[in-house]
């Protein structure tokens, strides 16, 4: 089982985008992801929003609020991922390079248009939706075979 954050970064119309084009072996080649990565030991899902968005960025977010919580049963293959979603519309700091890819700002009107993940293009909108969401999407060789949700 792995714990991880997504966290995707507002500015007015605009959202913060990594196009994961760097990273050796990396299972997300080539899509476009929000920001976030891997628990380390004892953070709160916020706090590891907060560091990962720091470390692939240079951007310190504040106040990053929680949208829902997907399951990705053995995604890469190896362990099952959960994964907390956020957006943070507050932030100092200036972007600095990525190592693990490109970072741009996205017109929001087009963040579907990108090489994103399946599931990604169905999950998005949920993060401008009043309601908390808990998820599950199934891939299988890198295509989603199915997917489910609840709003609460």
């Amino acid at each position: 089982m792995q714990l991880a954050t997504l966290c995707y970064v507002i500015n007015k119309d605009k959202t913060l985008m990594l196009h994961r084009i760097k990273k050796k072996n990396d299972v997300h080649e080539g899509k476009w992801n929000g920001l976030g990565g891997k628990f380390e030991s004892g953070e709160t899902p916020q706090e590891c929003a907060i560091r990962e968005v720091k470390e692939e960025s240079g951007l310190l977010i504040k106040d990053p609020m929680m949208h829902g919580f997907i399951t990705f049963p053995m995604f890469d293959g190896k362990k099952d991922w959960y994964v907390f979603l956020f957006t943070a519309n507050k932030f100092t700091g200036h972007l600095s390079d990525s190592h693990e890819g490109k970072l741009e700002w996205i017109d929001n009107n087009k963040l579907l248009d990108l090489n994103l993940w399946e599931g990604d293009r169905i999950f998005i909108p949920w993060l401008l939706q009043e309601k908390f969401f808990s998820a599950k999407f199934v891939y299988n060789n890198g295509k989603l075979k199915s997917h489910t949700v609840d709003f609460y």
